[in-house]
């Protein structure tokens, strides 16, 4: 799994991380909803958009960009997506951009051509390697800044983090999640570790036996299991299928799936 890919997992799950990485915190992540996207008519799929629940209008979309390597183009594509995607869709919603590097000397040269909106509000750049010198992270600040932790003192970091989410958690599903993101990061640092070993390094064993633990991983899979099939029912609709087609495909209440259509258009 690459580094981005940990990162679009997050902010699915936990889409409250990234408003509050962007010091917009009081905005409900609940709100939005973070997706790819394909323009009408061209070839562009977008990641990382976070759309806003059509209920509020007034909310800004969203566009967001993960770079861990160094990408000469990145200014000159970022916003060419964007203003793609604002004239080929129905939205009048405005728009924010953010950026985020893994560290600064990943940032390619400023275009001239660009300067006006990275120097304006629309436009946020993020370094993750300079979230340390935050005071007081919360747990999912901590969660992205161990992302970047160098691999000595990833080890560390991870075991102090899992400590803080069992203790301060008292959801068992977002403490199941952020558990296992967690330990998602460090399989990532540590390749050559098996899963026993890293379980042993994070002293997860014994609390994945817990009866709480694995009721919350039953339901947190039956929640992603209908969640899968539902984001399926808007394509299958555009294949032609019918409402009733759809739901005895999938197995789903037929209200159910004549309101996700409606909501999809």
């Amino acid at each position: 799994m690459k580094t981005d890919s940990i990162l679009y997992r997050l902010f699915k799950t936990f889409p409250n991380i990234f408003f509050e990485l962007i010091g917009q915190g009081e905005i409900e992540g609940d709100l939005y909803r973070f997706t790819s996207v394909e323009v009408k008519q061209t070839a562009f799929r977008i990641d990382g958009v976070f759309l806003p629940d059509p209920a509020v209008p007034d909310a800004p979309i969203y566009f967001s960009e993960f770079q861990f390597q160094l990408d000469a183009n990145l200014f000159a594509r970022f916003f060419a997506e964007i203003f793609v995607y604002l004239a080929k869709t129905d939205f009048d919603n405005d728009w924010r951009g953010v950026i985020v590097w893994a560290s600064r000397s990943l940032e390619p040269d400023l275009p001239v051509r660009y300067w006006e909106l990275l120097d304006s509000e629309r436009v946020q750049r993020i370094y993750l390697d300079e979230l340390v010198a935050i005071p007081q992270q919360s747990i999912g600040i901590s969660l992205v800044s161990l992302i970047v932790e160098p691999q000595q003192n990833a080890a560390v970091a991870a075991k102090r983090l899992v400590v803080r989410t069992r203790q301060e958690l008292n959801d068992d599903n977002i403490k199941r999640e952020i558990l296992e993101l967690i330990e998602t990061v460090i399989i990532y640092k540590f390749p050559k570790l098996g899963r026993m070993e890293i379980e042993q390094m994070l002293e997860l064993g014994e609390l994945k036996q817990t009866k709480v633990y694995q009721e919350a991983k039953l339901e947190g899979k039956l929640e992603g299991k209908l969640e899968g099939k539902l984001e399926a029912v808007s394509r299958l609709s555009e294949l032609g299928l019918t409402a009733e087609q759809i739901a005895i495909a999938l197995s789903l209440d037929l209200n159910l799936v004549q309101q996700t259509i409606q909501s999809s258009n």
